[in-house]
């Protein structure tokens, strides 16, 4: 396939409450799990059907693929299927996703984003500061029967360009200074919490990879987090005799500043540099993708005048396109956020996370252009 250009379709099938506030309004939680253990049955399903049948429509996929990307990358969650409730399962959201991409001649990745226990105490991983689901081997075993569900309903269908196994496994290192940790609503509940050890993830990585590769066409690829951990991978997919696969790495440059508190352009572009040496370097064995990325920075931010804000936003784009060029592909996280482009968000430094506002704005450019 030609290199990936594309987008991520977050925040529709696996909730974050950061990208869409209003969803969680006058509830007082975090995350999607809290959201359904809060809300009664009844609201929930009117307020979850109002919010799947619009955040994201078939006019999505075909503004998306006017803008020249190729694909989509869809993360859903563990009980897709409605068959953990409370939850409430979304597969014929998925269903409609596979008709229009068809027709707007857009691939897709399915993203298994969640797990019950939670891969990395995340509100992106369903429940805030709790992360016990590889502990759990009765969990860890309905997780891959999701993958065999998921390889099952669209493996052969002409739009899907692969399964991603599970989004974000979180290393120590990540899970030591992740602001989610500790932050869990019940504590009880977080007891055990920890993070996803490599013998259990490549353990994980090569059940998964058995039990999708018996059920995908060989032309359909499997796709696995490197889990924080980009440089440990070397050659163990190929020493493993695994075909067709893809290491996904996600590099945001917002989470350097954490680190770097001089925000100037070139303390950007070595960063950048660093990131794209470590995609060529583990791409020598892998083909690897950039399947999360956006421009979101405090720089340009900083900017004293609209003009100079769009300037070092278009800036910084340049730059990770360019980089990113170097890898299999990327995709941009989010295609949106808040879904009326004529609605400020809540909190200025969003609007660069939203890709539909990046394209409105000229920070971006359309990918055709690419």
């Amino acid at each position: 396939m030609e290199k990936i250009k594309g987008t991520n379709l977050g925040n529709w099938l696996v909730l974050e409450k950061w990208m869409e506030p209003g969803l969680f309004e006058d509830i007082g939680v975090e995350d999607e799990t809290w959201l359904v253990r809060k809300v009664d049955p009844k609201a929930l399903a009117e307020r979850m059907k109002k919010h799947r049948d619009t955040y994201v429509t078939e006019e999505d996929f075909a503004y998306i693929a006017k803008q020249g990307a190729n694909m989509v990358r869809i993360p859903v969650p563990y009980f897709i299927f409605g068959d953990r409730p409370p939850f409430i399962g979304c597969v014929e959201y998925l269903d409609k996703a596979f008709q229009w991409a068809e027709k707007y001649h857009l691939q897709v990745m399915i993203d298994l984003h969640t797990c019950p226990g939670s891969q990395n105490g995340y509100d992106n991983g369903g429940l805030t500061g709790v992360c016990k689901w590889c502990k759990n081997p009765d969990e860890v075993e309905f997780e891959l029967t999701v993958l065999e569900r998921l390889a099952q309903r669209y493996g052969k269908h002409p739009a899907l360009y692969g399964i991603e196994v599970l989004n974000e496994p979180i290393s120590w290192l990540v899970y030591i200074t992740a602001p989610s940790t500790g932050k869990a609503e019940d504590k009880e509940e977080a007891k055990g919490s920890g993070h996803v050890p490599m013998p259990f993830l490549k353990q994980f990585y090569r059940d998964a990879y058995r039990r999708l590769r018996a059920i995908l066409p060989k032309e359909k690829t499997i796709v696995f987090h490197d889990g924080f951990r980009l440089g440990a991978w070397k050659d163990f997919f190929v020493q493993e005799g695994m075909e067709n696969v893809v290491l996904d790495t996600h590099i945001y440059v917002f989470a350097m500043e954490n680190f770097m508190p001089i925000h100037q352009p070139w303390v950007y572009q070595i960063y950048i540099n660093s990131q794209r040496k470590a995609v060529e370097k583990a791409a020598k064995y892998t083909p690897v993708i950039v399947g999360e990325w956006c421009i979101s920075n405090k720089y340009a931010l900083a900017g004293k005048t609209e003009a100079e804000k769009a300037s070092r936003f278009t800036d910084l784009a340049r730059r990770q396109l360019e980089a990113w060029s170097s890898s299999a592909g990327f995709l941009y996280w989010n295609y949106q956020l808040r879904r009326d482009l004529n609605i400020h968000m809540d909190e200025e430094w969003k609007d660069s996370w939203d890709l539909r506002r990046c394209w409105k704005e000229n920070w971006m450019p359309a990918f055709d252009k690419l």
